[in-house]
């Protein structure tokens, strides 16, 4: 699909007809949960990204054996492909999406589109959850070649590493600490990473929720000096919109290392001895 450097989308059209498929588990994470009980695509498992995919008591994500304890009571194995799909143009799709790769599961999919574009085409839609057996899902140790730390990221300031800031311009400059609606959930500093580049993560997509072109990807990561040729960390405020320009840049345009940094600002923004830069 346009040029792609990965075989990692599907769309709407694929999907629809094979909704059937035994040896496929659909699954939709969404940043407002709620949406899923009002209507999702057919057999598609519902996910709650804070609820069912964060530790309950550390700020992290579940260990791999929670993890696979997890998908294996929502009745998908590990022979199964996945195809996740979300609101808010996939980015906790794509978050859950990187949360798969670092745990081992390559055979995972995301539809390209939101749910919105999903309703909106006229798809088919339920309210009924799916009942699906249990399955054996076993999650491997954690990919760490995909997974930025806050040491990593403190000695990646200068020029060794491209940091990516895919947050909003506001947020970048250090006009507001976290987007409206979000006030709680902010650090206690407001800026931006020396050096990282601003490329807003919902740039990558078009109006519809699809992923622009290969083309098109290339000419604004280019642009902004961030397809160099050096190792790239993306990160944002909580870490799923910047797990959405790591697929972009790992997956859709094949670059070899790109790390996502899921402490993010919410981190970052918060730690004692570490640079903050404001301004665009």
């Amino acid at each position: 699909m346009s040029g792609y450097s990965k075989n990692v989308l599907v769309d709407a059209a694929w999907l629809e007809e094979h909704l059937g498929d035994s040896d496929i588990r659909i699954v939709e994470v969404d940043e407002n949960p709620k949406l899923y009980a009002e209507a999702h695509i057919p057999g598609a498992v519902g996910f709650d990204w804070k609820q069912d995919l964060q530790d309950p008591v550390k700020r992290d994500f579940l260990g791999p054996e929670d993890f696979g304890a997890l998908f294996s009571r929502s009745g998908i194995s590990s022979g199964h492909t996945i195809v996740l799909y979300g609101d808010r143009n996939n980015w906790f799709a794509a978050y859950t999406y990187w949360y798969l790769k670092y745990y081992g599961h390559d055979k995972v999919l995301l539809l390209d589109g939101p749910r919105e574009k999903w309703i909106a085409d006229g798809r088919p839609t339920t309210t009924e959850a799916p009942s699906h057996a249990p399955a054996a899902f076993v999650a491997t140790a954690g990919d760490e070649t995909i997974r930025a730390r806050r040491d990593e990221v403190l000695a990646a300031v200068g020029d060794s590493v491209n940091l990516v800031d895919v947050r909003s311009p506001a947020e970048f400059a250090g006009e507001i600490i976290s987007p409206s609606g979000y006030e709680q959930e902010g650090a206690q500093r407001a800026g931006h990473i020396p050096g990282a580049a601003s490329v807003p993560w919902a740039q990558a997509v078009n109006e519809d929720g699809t992923f622009k072109s290969a083309e098109q990807l290339r000419e604004l990561y280019g642009s902004k000096g961030v397809l160099d040729g050096k190792d790239i960390i993306a990160y944002c405020r909580i870490g799923e919109r910047s797990a959405h320009t790591w697929f972009v840049l790992h997956e859709l345009l094949g670059s070899g290392h790109v790390k996502n940094y899921d402490g993010s600002w919410t981190e970052w923004g918060s730690l004692v001895g570490v640079p903050v830069a404001t301004g665009a």
